[in-house]
């Protein structure tokens, strides 16, 4: 770029015509022009040398700004016409709430809703649209999603909204991303080994569904999701911070629980009143009753690994604060899936007896009726239910994520910095993945050619830490169940999305009571 200035011999010489298309602009009695992109030309009049020295710098200093800036323009304008994205077709919605409205609206858990019915129709399987709001790329390809899943932090990344790390806490498995998701799932892992699984957890969980169970012995119609819900936090009361179930201290936990989770699925509105203003304050409650038993056993020295907390604060170097949320995360992650789960096995097994398995362990038993892990390899038409049951019912519907690097997929680019939904619901629902996939038909998986498509517990780096443990939970439970009791609906009830997974009703079911009783 050349810069000329005319002072001296400006009145003698007047500057040649300005090329079409030329730029000028007047600073005080001088005229600044350009010619062309690449020259600038100061034109002054005779005057004393201290002002025009003055007016110089000033006209040199704005001349380079707006150079520079006009630069920029044309070196971005020519970048955009040379860099050309292909975004998926679709539509952006209403300014600022975007399709999120309808996005969310309530469906039957065994569908994928209007509006990814409507849209996959319009547009296929990947679209954009503007989603809890960000322009965002929905997709309902296997595909994709195993992509997305697979490359997490190389293309994608974990996005959940701020509301979500808000209640949950920052240092939420949920939320983290890099390597402190990373160090954090190594220590979940860690505690939930196989050895663990075996040993320990197994008695635990096979001893909280004797005691719900027990509980229905005089109760012809019981709510069954309630019942998930009372079994899997109990356990997970005990597992995480070995409280006793029916103890004060662990109603007390209950009912403060009760309450945050009504605020997790709630609209982000914090002001008094309100479900997620009322979770923020048991949110607190909740881990300063955590910060107590923390202080409890570092005072006491206490080495007891036999929990999560005793363990955590033995074996890692994590500070308070990562310990609380990580605590609170695990008593969400572990109580609120695996008892949705139970709900929705419960509901379609109506449909689908299968005791015949249970009854074969249950009667080759001799001296104890406790399961042992070789009782529980066995239950393989079990695992087959329990898989139908997660892709029937998509406890986890959708995830967030954000693209990282610029990706591009079957012709379509998905920018960087662009949020990505991955809609498992939609795979697991696609009737060019799964035979008629609108029903409850376990058999499907006695073949293995499906699995690749089940995405009910993520995939890659952030595979669920407890799948194990959840897939545990429901088979023991579905044993005793099938064992002891015989079941229908008592009314009208089915599971919506809305979009976390939920009974409306809270399933109630007739019971009747098999003699002799397994319990």
């Amino acid at each position: 770029m050349l810069i000329y200035c005319n002072s001296r011999n400006a009145q003698k010489t007047r500057p040649k015509p300005l090329q079409k298309g030329a730029l000028i602009l007047k600073i005080s009695s001088k005229q600044v022009w350009f010619s062309s992109p690449h020259t600038i030309k100061l034109n002054v009049a005779r005057e004393t040398e201290r002002e025009i020295m003055s007016e110089f710098e000033f006209g040199f200093e704005l001349s380079i700004l707006f150079a520079v800036s006009l630069s920029l323009i044309l070196v971005t304008l020519y970048g955009r016409k040379q860099k050309r994205v292909n975004l998926p077709p679709g539509n952006m919605g209403w300014p600022f709430v975007g399709e999120s409205i309808a996005y969310l609206k309530p469906h039957p858990a065994h569908t994928i809703g209007k509006y990814m019915e409507h849209h996959i129709s319009k547009y296929g399987k990947i679209f954009k649209s503007h989603l809890f709001g960000e322009a965002t790329i929905v997709s309902a390809d296997a595909g994709l999603n195993r992509l997305i899943l697979q490359n997490e932090g190389k293309l994608f990344e974990c996005s959940y909204p701020r509301s979500i790390g808000g209640i949950l806490g920052k240092w939420s498995m949920l939320v983290l991303v890099g390597d402190m998701h990373r160090d954090m799932r190594t220590i979940s892992l860690k505690f939930l080994t196989n050895s663990r699984l075996k040993t320990h957890l197994l008695r635990q969980v096979e001893r909280h569904t004797a005691l719900v169970l027990s509980s229905w012995a005089h109760r012809p119609v019981v709510c069954a999701q309630d019942e998930a819900k009372r079994f899997t936090f109990n356990l997970m009361a005990e597992h995480i911070m070995s409280l006793e179930a029916g103890e004060a201290e662990t109603e007390r936990l209950k009912k403060e629980y009760i309450t945050f989770m009504k605020g997790v699925v709630s609209p982000p509105l914090n002001f008094p009143g309100t479900a997620y203003w009322k979770a923020l304050r048991s949110r607190a409650t909740i881990l300063k009753f955590i910060d107590c038993k923390m202080e409890e056993r570092m005072k006491r020295g206490s080495k007891n690994e036999q929990d999560l907390l005793g363990w955590v604060l033995n074996n890692s170097n994590l500070s308070k604060d990562q310990i609380l949320d990580l605590v609170l995360s695990l008593l969400f992650a572990g109580h609120e899936t695996s008892s949705v789960a139970i709900a929705l096995a419960i509901y379609f097994l109506q449909a689908c007896p299968t005791a015949e398995e249970h009854l074969e362990i249950s009667m080759a038993k001799k001296e104890t009726r406790e399961l042992s892990w070789d009782d529980y390899k066995k239950m393989e038409f079990t695992q087959c239910v329990i898989s139908e049951t997660l892709r029937l019912g998509n406890v986890v519907r959708f995830l967030h994520r954000k693209a990282i690097k610029d990706v591009r997929y079957k012709g379509y680019d998905i920018p960087c910095g662009w949020k990505v939904l991955p809609v498992i619901a939609a795979v697991h629902l696609d009737p060019s993945l799964f035979d008629l996939p609108w029903h409850f038909n376990p058999w499907r998986w006695q073949s293995g050619r499906e699995t690749k498509n089940l995405m009910a517990f993520g995939g890659g780096g952030r595979l669920c830490a407890g799948s194990e443990l959840a897939k545990m939970e429901m088979a023991v439970f579905i044993h005793h169940l099938v064992l002891n009791f015989e079941f229908a609906l008592a009314e009208s009830d089915e599971a919506f999305a809305f979009p976390f997974v939920d009974f409306p009703k809270g399933l109630p079911i007739a019971i009747t009571h098999i003699h002799p009783p397994f319990l």
